[in-house]
């Protein structure tokens, strides 16, 4: 049986998704939750196989819960299943940690074939994601190179990208906090972004580290 836990705020999609897949002989829901707030501990309770994280949920986002539950020993395959199509937040999910990106108006067959392909080791994403996906890395590799960042701004960039938090990348790159909050307005400034997201999607999508 594949265990299945479920983050998402429309509590009907819960509810409706929930008695889909019981009613399949190899999934189980061990569990359904209408916000991440308390994702790690959910997450080592039930100890799914699958989990499906909507992004926009009260208090904590789909994507910093990815971050999180990552960080932990258990390691679910984690599928997005949310309304969102906008390449930062794919690419933010995906960095984070996410094996695939499913839209909410996926079928319910569809759904399940996903849960089942990542299980075996694939990854999952509706077709239009996937074109995003792939028209992204499209981009030449040294674009990354007109932006010019320093080598200290291109590690902390590179620190973003790999999911650290602000204190772990002074540690890393042993500079102070501060030190590290110039840097990061220097890489939004010169890469044109406003948020941490953006940063590691456009970086991502430029082959700066690759």
């Amino acid at each position: 049986m594949i265990r299945v836990t479920i983050f998402d705020d429309n509590r009907s999609l819960r509810e409706t998704l929930a008695l889909v897949f019981d009613a399949t002989d190899d999934l189980i829901v061990t569990g359904t939750y209408a916000d991440a707030l308390d994702a790690v501990r959910c997450v080592q309770r039930d100890q799914p196989d699958v989990i499906l994280m909507d992004i926009d949920m009260p208090g904590r986002t789909g994507i910093e819960a990815v971050s999180l539950i990552r960080q932990q020993t258990t390691q679910p395959r984690i599928l997005m299943l949310t309304v969102f199509e906008d390449v930062e937040r794919i690419f933010a999910a995906l960095s984070a940690g996410a094996v695939g990106y499913l839209l909410k108006k996926t079928p319910a067959d569809k759904i399940i074939d996903a849960i089942r392909d990542v299980m075996e080791g694939g990854a999952a994403m509706t077709p239009s994601i996937a074109l995003k996906v792939l028209a992204a890395f499209q981009i030449p590799v040294n674009a990354g190179k007109h932006y010019a960042l320093t080598d200290k701004e291109r590690e902390v960039l590179h620190r973003l990208v790999e999911g650290d938090s602000y204190k772990l990348i002074a540690y890393h790159c042993q500079i102070s906090m501060g030190t590290v909050r110039t840097h990061i307005v220097n890489i939004y400034d010169k890469l044109h972004v406003n948020s941490k997201s953006e940063a590691v999607a456009k970086a991502l999508k430029t082959g700066m580290f690759k």
